[in-house]
């Protein structure tokens, strides 16, 4: 009997071992929660434990990288340093605004709409800088490990010198900025554009080998060979809206050794059906949810 529970015993720990890992990826830090892409909704994903926090990035008049998903104050929950809601998206261009004019801007009190969990709280766009000198700060307060930072240079091609700079000045910013501050290990740069992409697989060092993930839009039906034909080197991720994985579009992709981590993923039902499938994180509005569902 002895030797029974013994064996049973060794085959659980074996089991334990092998378990998939499933990296959970905040989405703009925990956005159904708190206001996205602000320090306190990533300090938020901090105490729940998620592993990356995932952001935005774009820039401002005087080249500093803030954290905004928009290149632009969204109408839906921004306010005016005056206390007026702003009007319209097309009101403010954050590229011809100088940072010190971007923080006087509340990006939180008035909620979101499309998020009616999320609390409202007083809050402005941080500089990346800024958003990763606090979320190890806060890691270490509270005793939690350092996260890892997914970071998407926010870029369109029809928006160069418009509203951001081309994809060499957007990318040498942001480059500067993690430079120290986040190891390599801990990095991950994604983009829609293929032409950032392109641009950081150029520059990217065995002293400094962050990984890159390539972000593909729902319209382009997640085709592997045409996509990767268009980006000319093979990604360490790819990530997808979830809608158009499968089982066996997970697997080809892992037979091509990239990981696949889907966004934006808030259902659990969505997301326990994303791990049995096989992929490798999930991305999501809701990081309480996901970490919940990959412990069942």
């Amino acid at each position: 009997m002895k030797v029974f529970v013994f064996l049973l015993l060794l085959t659980q720990i074996s089991l334990a071992q092998h378990a998939k890992h499933i990296e959970i990826q905040g989405h703009r830090g925990a956005r159904g929660l708190l206001p996205e892409n602000t320090i306190p909704a990533f300090r938020k994903a901090i105490d729940l434990g998620v592993e990356t926090l995932e952001l935005d990035v774009v820039i401002s008049k005087d080249k500093q990288v803030v954290v905004s998903h928009d290149p632009f104050f969204d109408a839906r929950i921004s306010t005016k340093p005056n206390g007026q809601a702003v009007k319209n998206n097309s009101d403010f261009n954050l590229y011809e605004l100088s940072y010190s004019e971007i923080r006087l801007f509340d990006v939180g009190r008035r909620g979101n709409p499309n998020f009616l969990k999320q609390e409202k709280t007083a809050c402005f766009k941080p500089t990346l800088a800024e958003v990763i000198r606090d979320a190890k700060r806060y890691a270490r307060l509270k005793k939690k490990p350092i996260p890892k930072f997914n970071i998407e240079i926010k870029s369109l091609e029809k928006e160069y010198n418009l509203s951001q700079p081309g994809p060499k000045d957007f990318c040498d910013l942001v480059l500067k900025t993690v430079k120290g501050k986040i190891k390599a290990e801990n990095l991950c740069l994604q983009s829609f554009d293929f032409n950032v992409l392109k641009y950081l697989h150029e520059v990217k060092t065995p002293a400094y080998p962050f990984k890159i993930s390539v972000l593909i839009e729902p319209e382009d039906e997640n085709e592997i060979v045409p996509n990767l034909d268009k980006l000319g080197f093979t990604p360490d991720i790819w990530s997808p809206y979830y809608k158009t994985l499968s089982k066996v579009r997970v697997q080809e992709l892992h037979n091509l050794h990239i990981r696949v981590i889907p966004w934006t993923v808030n259902a659990a039902k969505d997301m326990e059906e994303l791990i049995q499938i096989g992929c490798d994180g999930i991305i999501s509005d809701y990081p309480d949810t996901a970490l919940k569902a990959i412990k069942k």
